[in-house]
């Protein structure tokens, strides 16, 4: 793995980690996880596991809007003419 990918990578998962677990905070603050409904249903999963499925969709989330972010800040240059 280039060190240029390690760099990228850990500049959109550890911002979006920290994003999620403010999200989820504030989420679940105000939503008991016992009374969520997925597809029509009551979710049927114990608090820990929504909790953690909870924050792991956050995750993911925030995690697409950094990459769309380091994405649309690529200069010109890189874009036009990439690196061999």
């Amino acid at each position: 793995m280039s060190e240029w990918f390690k760099n990228r990578l850990i500049v959109i998962l550890w911002p979006s980690f920290l994003m999620a677990g403010v999200a989820e905070i504030v989420f679940f603050t105000f939503v008991d996880p016992q009374q969520l409904y997925l597809l029509g249903k009551p979710v049927s999963y114990s608090e820990i596991a929504t909790y953690s499925i909870g924050f792991l969709a956050f995750w993911l989330l925030c995690a697409a809007t950094s990459a769309a972010t380091i994405f649309f800040l690529r200069p010109g240059g890189e874009i036009n003419h990439p690196p061999h």
